[in-house]
């Protein structure tokens, strides 16, 4: 082993806090076993890194990218959906802002970007925008608020789904303002899914005096992804009616008893 080798794996273990090997490096450095064990000590940090994450995430269940139907929307641009995949927005800091109306994959794709973001080695956050200001309002006290509001800042990426589906006070309007606001501050990436154009945020947060700076905080550095379509889930609830409506037509119609079998006790 070179010196410029042995450094790295000495740099390696001490990386991993394996002091005990660090200690006795001289004796044991040249060892073959060494960066076997570094390699597997490494795999196994970064799996159950993973499994924490994925966790702490609340991603939930979701179905994969290659489910999409890209030919189901009216107005989508494939290309650069597919390119949010590659993490550009994350790594410079900015945001993902996917608007369209009801079940036409914003959820889906918002999904699947934090799956990719997990993969990658960052921390991520998923919530529907009613569950994170309902959890910020419970808390009572400025501290607790404080505290509370440190899970939505942290992670490197934060997806809040739904924004636009339900209206809230003033009270939560500032709430996700302050969340906004410190991610803003700390240039970290957050993905807000909506069914509202920005023209009729009034009407989410209706006499809010702060919703005009939270648009333009979250869209001043923002990747944004439009789709226009029809219900992908009322296209599926269509078809799902229409093959249980063909199904019972071709079944047999049942035989009915006959009067020795209904004489039967």
């Amino acid at each position: 082993m070179t010196s410029t080798n042995c450094s790295d794996t000495l740099a390696r273990a001490q990386r991993l806090g394996l002091f005990g090997l660090c200690a006795h490096f001289c004796e044991l450095g040249q060892q073959p076993w060494v960066p076997t064990l570094l390699n597997i000590e490494e795999a196994e940090r970064q799996k159950r890194s993973l499994q924490r994450r994925l966790h702490s995430a609340h991603l939930g269940s979701f179905r994969l990218m290659c489910d999409f139907d890209w030919f189901w929307p009216k107005r989508i641009d494939r290309d650069h959906v597919e390119d949010l995949f590659t993490l550009g927005f994350l790594n410079e800091g900015e945001n993902l802002l996917l608007l369209g109306p009801n079940g036409v994959g914003k959820t889906m794709i918002a999904q699947n970007v934090g799956h990719q973001a997990l993969l990658a080695g960052h921390t991520v956050l998923f919530s529907s925008a009613s569950a994170l200001l309902n959890d910020l309002g419970e808390r009572d006290s400025c501290w607790a608020r404080n505290q509370r509001l440190r899970r939505y800042v942290r992670p490197q990426l934060l997806l809040i789904d739904e924004v636009g589906y339900l209206s809230y006070d003033n009270r939560h309007a500032d709430l996700l303002f302050e969340v906004i606001t410190r991610r803003y501050e700390r240039r970290v990436s957050t993905v807000i899914t909506t069914n509202k154009p920005f023209s009729q945020w009034n009407e989410v947060f209706p006499n809010a005096a702060c919703v005009v700076t939270l648009i333009d905080r979250l869209t001043h550095r923002a990747e944004l992804v439009q789709i226009e379509a029809d219900s992908y889930r009322l296209k599926e609830a269509k078809l799902r009616a229409a093959d249980k409506a063909k199904r019972r037509r071709g079944a047999p119609a049942a035989k009915p008893a006959s009067a020795s079998t209904a004489a039967q006790p």
